[in-house]
């Protein structure tokens, strides 16, 4: 078992686990492998046994905007035709 980065570590890497997402976001691990999943968070993995690799500036902000989405009432279908219509200019939310 590996050990854990720390928090500066992470924040100064360019890729993060979906663990520390769950660190640096606050979400619950099972809605962030879910976004996964369903597509709706883009990651890199070099070899099906590998972990996945989330580009973590881009990551967090997606994230941040998915929940802006939620918190504004739409529906995952609804957020998730959101997240592939936009222009990618507009997908960055900050």
């Amino acid at each position: 078992m590996s050990r854990q980065r720390t928090m500066d570590a992470i924040l100064a890497s360019e890729y993060v686990s979906i663990g520390e997402l769950v660190r640096i976001i606050g979400c619950r691990y099972s809605t962030l492998k879910f976004y996964t999943e369903e597509n709706m968070l883009p990651f890199e993995q070099a070899e099906q046994n590998l972990t996945r690799r989330y580009r973590r500036e881009e990551t967090v902000k997606r994230i941040q905007w998915i929940k802006k989405l939620k918190e504004d009432g739409l529906s995952i279908p609804q957020i998730k035709n959101v997240l592939q219509t936009a222009p990618k200019k507009e997908s960055d939310p900050g």
